[in-house]
């Protein structure tokens, strides 16, 4: 039988039919060696560059072990398409066929968290195109115009905006999510939803980030009012809450300059839809349960494209080389009167002050100022001083559910 050349090719394309052992273990010596580069090494072995460190690492391994006259390069046969499981296949089918449909990486992803079914989006798509439940084509990204250079510590400057979005696919209501990401890791310490953009928010998911990662050196924000005030040396009544915890407020001079947290923005914005669609999520409380585990599935589990690792890895890789600035958050006596709405209030003539409509007796002379506080919880509380680091809080009333 005669073979066309495509043939042979085809057949032999494998590198341990094209190359004997002591050929390739050859050319990996003389690459340790820094006799070849890695492009000549390549092109004398002819693969591509990710089966070249794959093979470099696996010589390496061999020759650490004191074999590497042992090492010879495996085949890479087998099934190159393997049947996917009954459930894989059933929620690829789910998300594909949402409205709107799921991306294939987010596909993949959800197939890893659920199922710990690892694939990518490339297989994604492929099985897709054969079963006839493929997605239609992206605009393509437009390349950001600035780039900003990256912090080489932790928890020294963590980017944080917020952006609306209709999440929900045929409500017209948009809600306000609000992203943190450090900047150096890419960590996303911080992602919720909220109704709407109001200083409360803020307080809301600073505080749970901060309790679990830390406290940065910098926030770097844009000129949003609850950020910026345009008297100088002035400090937003968040600027001050934050000033109180050694945080400070840097300010982003365009949207492009923050472009960590505008890229996470647009991860959210073209998942969330898709899974809120698939799942039937329509209200921001079990929106939010499903943001949590899809921000510790991507911190942990889904690797960076310019870091080549998760940013969970690149956060404890600095944490090892103590490349951290971040400083323990311990609650002090006024942690949630500092992460609370505060207003001046003046005791009335009869000893009472007004409080969510109604008046109550307060332990106070007649015409004193005392400090209202707004929580987050929606609690309401009346202190006799203003947060002074020096003094501890004296707390005069109290209305609402308890402070946790």
């Amino acid at each position: 039988m005669v073979y066309r050349a495509s043939h042979v090719r085809k057949k032999y394309r494998q590198l341990h039919h094209r190359h004997a052992p002591d050929f390739v273990r050859h050319q990996l010596e003389l690459h340790r060696l820094d006799q070849l580069d890695t492009a000549q090494a390549r092109e004398q072995l002819g693969v591509s560059k990710s089966q070249f460190h794959r093979l470099r690492s696996s010589y390496l391994r061999a020759y650490a072990k004191g074999t590497p006259q042992l090492w010879e390069p495996h085949s890479s046969g087998g099934a190159r398409h393997p049947l996917w499981p009954t459930p894989a296949q059933t929620l690829a089918f789910k998300l594909l066929k949402s409205d709107p449909p799921a991306s294939y990486s987010l596909v993949a992803s959800e197939l890893h968290r659920r199922l710990r079914f690892i694939t990518d989006r490339s297989t994604v798509r492929r099985w897709a195109k054969a079963h006839a439940c493929s997605a239609p084509a992206r605009p393509k990204a437009k390349r950001a115009s600035v780039r900003r250079w990256q912090r080489q510590q932790i928890g020294e400057l963590w980017q944080m905006d917020s952006t609306p979005h209709a999440f929900v696919p045929g409500s017209p209501i948009k809600w306000h999510l609000i992203d943190i990401i450090d900047d150096c890791s890419r960590l996303v310490t911080g992602a919720r939803l909220y109704a709407r953009e109001v200083l409360p928010n803020y307080y809301d998911i600073l505080q749970r980030a901060f309790l679990e990662y830390g406290l940065p050196l910098a926030l770097y924000v844009d000129y949003h009012s609850f950020f910026h005030t345009h008297t100088p040396d002035a400090l937003t009544e968040l600027g001050r809450a934050l000033h109180f915890y050694g945080v400070s407020l840097q300010y982003a001079p365009t949207p492009e300059a923050k472009g960590k947290v505008e890229r996470l923005h647009h991860y959210w914005q073209n998942r969330l839809p898709a899974l809120f669609a698939a799942e039937g999520i329509s209200e921001i409380d079990p929106a939010n349960v499903l943001i949590e585990q899809l921000r510790a599935h991507h911190n942990s589990e889904e690797n960076h494209r310019e870091l080549d690792i998760t940013p969970l890895q690149a956060w404890q890789r600095a944490k090892r080389s103590k490349r951290s600035v971040l400083r323990p958050c311990k609650r002090c006596p006024w942690w949630h009167y500092i992460w609370s709405t505060r207003t001046s209030i003046r005791v009335g003539d009869d000893g009472r002050v007004p409080i969510a409509g109604q008046r109550y007796n307060i332990s106070a002379a007649p015409r004193t100022r005392l400090v209202h506080c707004l929580h987050t919880n929606g609690s309401i509380s009346i202190l006799a001083n203003k947060p002074d680091k020096k003094q501890r809080p004296k707390l005069l009333f109290h209305l609402g559910p308890n402070l946790v």
